[in-house]
């Protein structure tokens, strides 16, 4: 069959070849017949074609899919969020030989044609012809850029009358320079990259500027068929199409024959790059992400809009480092699990390496490897890692591995590598600060970390797991645990507000509570199993004793410390209205824990979190502002002062205003709607800030001495069994949370507590959050007297007294001398009794 129809083809393309030469030499009358028919029909076509274009105006007016683009609050990429990768470049900002090399592959009369470009239409006819086929195309870029805004990829004879009509108001509409940069912006380039910025980032991982000549030839090469020639998938291809892109710059003039044989030699080497993101907090990403959706709907996806957050990159990167180090540690503690896979080496050829090293995803800082071979006399490994690298792993970073037995025994400690690694092994590594690697695993524990600036509650770091690539699951907002001790403050803070005094006696004893919601019987214990007797208030916190706190509650009842505790911003779920919240026995996040350690650390004032400093457009246009309120407590003594403007003078700088009189700088700047308000006394917060400074220099919280400072305060915290490990602290600038747990809720082992699970991750983050920081100040507010008082019976202490503390009291709630009627120690003589109101 397809010998009998080649002659008849060859006929047929022969047949034409003399219709052509016929016409070509044609002239005469015959010659401008055919030019006023053919002028006629053009016209007739464009009256047929007219009513069904566009107008060439509304291109502009076409959005282009911008994915949405988060950044920190100093301007560094966090995330790009959307189904096409796109980043808009302006005309100018286009390197010369990039628009040459899609001239040369595409259009190089794109600059002399008015959108049609005859003379190309008349070569691509005569080579069609010429061949018998449909050899080669005659579209123009502007041809091109219409069909790919308002018209399909339909092969017919409409489709490209239209598109040509559509072309030339296109050009008349537009400069040639804006055509380019709508051009650029818009093509599809392959691998979900729109725009030549894009696909400079996705095959090469590159801007503009830094593209190669080389480089540039494949991006316009790729332009014709983005499936074929795309240089990740079909490299050959790609290289083909681009020494044809190079030959045709040459031939134009746009490189001289050095550089286009310096570029012909040049390496084709592309692989898939994300997006280049600065600075790592992607489940602070995905937050952003569901709250503009929320306020915008969908299309923030693909409008270009941008986010700045309020997240600051120095504390990020100490957050995501000090989360991921602690959890190593605890898991390191708690033994090795063993390879990931055994490969037989004697078979495994380069392919099945690297296969099997693709296969297992590396989350954080580690690297999946594969043991090539170990020195015994050494004491080292050979670890294969990816695309051919080789590193050493010492004995050093393998001498922590003893097998894990279970989360509270580990197996014989090992004494030389071989007793952990064997060739084969599919293991784990990192890279530690001194250089060298370490072997590692994935932590099955997870932890979080959220710091806030407690002057307004901006979110300034966030982490919510070991790497959001292992799990989306984001445990600063999404997971509810009992904070355990680390609420306590918030106990001792009602405690002060019902009568109690840091110098208080409580006394630490057994008691047992009948209640049906506490499951009957209820015998609260100390973490230590101990009782310590009669123990000033102070000291009940700094050695977190269970029985002060729950004694406490009983004398002032849960329904006043409830009403006291709501002040704190908790949610109603964190405060069951039993006893056994005085162990912290409620629920909440990392971020809500974090809100509530704002109130201790600021003075008393109620910021609520945020993380959203402002969102932009895509030309920049600020669309959204945050506008949280602040502290001000120079505003609090400006509404005190009822506008008396020498005392408003006495206040300097807060409203200082050399263009007003002062009494019109006060209502200027005082506005209660941006002012935090207070709801704990300054006095109470104070004494509190003190006591959770004394839990770092001499209580649970004493590893924190290791940072030198003295402005620190904070609470360890453990939940019953060991499934939360918590520690919260702060300085007058900074607040900061860490939670550790297990996802299931099981325990983490024993010996793991909030001081020694969670408080090294919160040490490792504030050493590099407050470095050159400052020592921050507590003012002391008025209304507090400092006295001395007899440290085992609070009582005040003689002026011949040898054994004494100083203790701060809220004036009026001091101790008095003997010769006074009022007692002090009210709450430690007899077995506390339950006010009737009491709720269990």
């Amino acid at each position: 069959m397809h010998n009998t129809s080649r002659p008849d083809k060859e006929q047929n393309n022969t047949l034409k070849r003399k219709i052509l030469l016929r016409v070509v030499v044609m002239g005469g009358s015959l010659g401008l017949a055919l030019l006023i028919a053919g002028v006629g029909a053009v016209l007739a076509a464009y009256h047929y074609a007219k009513p069904g274009l566009p107008d060439a105006a509304t291109v502009k007016e076409i959005p282009l899919q911008v994915p949405l683009r988060v950044f920190s609050r100093d301007g560094k990429l966090i995330q790009e969020i959307g189904e096409q990768r796109r980043i808009l470049v302006a005309y100018e900002d286009v390197p010369d030989f990039v628009v040459q090399a899609f001239l040369a592959a595409e259009d190089d009369r794109f600059f002399e044609h008015p959108g049609i470009d005859y003379q190309g239409v008349l070569r691509a006819a005569v080579k069609n012809v010429l061949s018998g086929r449909r050899a080669q195309g005659a579209s123009t870029l502007t041809q091109q850029l219409a069909r790919d805004y308002f018209l399909s990829r339909e092969r017919s004879y409409v489709r490209k009358l239209k598109e040509a009509f559509l072309s030339y108001k296109i050009e008349q509409e537009f400069s040639k320079e804006e055509i380019m940069e709508l051009f650029l912006n818009k093509m599809f380039f392959g691998q979900r990259a729109y725009g030549i910025v894009a696909a400079s980032q996705v095959y090469f991982g590159k801007e503009l500027d830094d593209l190669e000549i080389a480089e540039a030839a494949t991006l316009a090469g790729v332009l014709q068929r983005p499936s074929f020639y795309n240089p990740v998938s079909g490299p050959e291809d790609a290289k083909r199409r681009r020494a044809y892109v190079l030959r045709r710059m040459r031939e134009l003039n746009f490189i001289n024959d050095a550089e286009y044989d310096a570029n012909m030699a040049y390496p084709l080497q592309s692989y898939l790059h994300g997006p280049d993101i600065e600075l790592e907090a992607s489940y602070l990403a995905e937050m952003v992400r569901r709250e503009v959706t929320n306020r915008f709907g969908s299309e923030v996806t693909t409008r270009g809009y941008r986010v700045i957050t309020t997240i600051d990159s120095r504390l990020q990167a100490a957050a995501n480092h000090s989360t991921r180090d602690g959890l190593m540690e605890y898991d390191r503690r708690h033994g090795y699990r063993g390879p990931l896979h055994q490969i037989d080496l004697a078979t495994a050829d380069d392919a099945l390496i690297e296969q099997t090293l693709e296969d297992y995803r590396s989350p954080g800082q580690l690297h999946t490897g594969i043991v090539s071979e170990i020195d015994v006399e050494a004491n080292v490994a050979t670890i294969r890692l990816a695309r051919g690298q080789t590193i050493e792993l010492p004995w050093s970073g393998a001498a922590w591995a003893a097998p894990f037995v279970d989360r509270s025994r580990v197996g014989d400690a090992p004494e030389q590598v071989t007793d952990v690694l064997a060739p084969g092994d599919v293991i784990r590594v990192y890279k530690t600060l001194s250089g060298l690697y370490a072997l590692g695993q994935i932590p099955q524990a997870q932890a979080a970390l959220v710091a806030l600036d407690p002057s307004d509650g901006a979110v300034v770091a966030l982490t919510g797991g070991f790497d959001y690539s292992a799990s989306k699951f984001n445990r600063a907002v999404q997971t509810q645990r009992q904070p355990g001790s680390s609420f306590k403050p918030f106990i001792y803070s009602a405690a002060l507000a019902n009568g109690f005094t840091a110098a208080s006696i409580v006394n630490d004893a057994p008691v047992t509570i009948e209640s049906a919601e506490l499951e009957g019987e209820w015998k609260p214990k100390n973490s230590t199993g101990r009782f310590y007797g009669e123990t000033r208030v102070r000291d009940g916190l700094v050695r977190s004793l269970n029985l002060v706190s729950v004694r406490m509650m009983m004398r002032m009842g849960v329904s006043a410390a409830l009403r006291h505790l709501r002040q704190f911003g908790f949610d109603d779920d964190a405060l069951p209205a039993n006893l056994s919240l005085a162990l912290g026995s409620g629920a909440a996040s990392p971020l809500e824990m974090a809100d509530a350690y704002a109130v201790l650390a600021n003075g008393g004032y109620d910021v609520a979190p945020y993380f959203i400093d402002r969102i932009e457009l895509a030309d920049g246009e600020v669309i959204e502002i945050a506008d949280p309120k602040r502290v001000c407590q120079e505003c609090e003594a400006l509404e005190s002062a009822a506008f008396e403007p020498e005392r408003v003078e006495s206040l300097g700088e807060v409203t200082r205003r050399q263009d007003s009189p002062v009494g019109e700088a006060l209502i200027e700047f005082y506005d209660p709607a941006t002012v935090a308000p207070r709801v704990i006394p300054a006095t109470n917060i104070w004494l509190i800030q003190d006591m959770m400074r004394d839990v770092i220099r001499r209580g649970t919280g004493r590893r924190a001495r290791a940072l030198g400072r003295q402005d620190l305060a904070g609470k360890t915290g453990t939940s019953n069994d060991q499934r939360d490990a918590w520690f919260g602290g702060f300085n007058p600038g900074l607040v900061a949370i860490t939670w550790v747990g297990f996802d299931e809720n099981e325990p983490l082992g024993r010996g793991e507590e909030g001081g020694r699970t969670a408080l090294p991750i919160w040490v490792h983050f504030m050493r590099d959050a407050l470095l050159g920081v400052p020592e921050g100040r507590y003012p002391q507010p008025d209304g507090l007297v400092t006295v001395r008082v007899n440290p085992a019976t609070g009582e005040l202490a003689g002026a011949t007294a040898t054994n004494f503390i100083f203790e701060t009291f809220e004036a009026g709630t001091q101790p008095l001398p003997a010769t006074e009627s009022t007692p002090f120690n009210l709450y430690d003589q007899d077995e506390p009794t339950l006010d009737q109101d009491d709720v269990f």
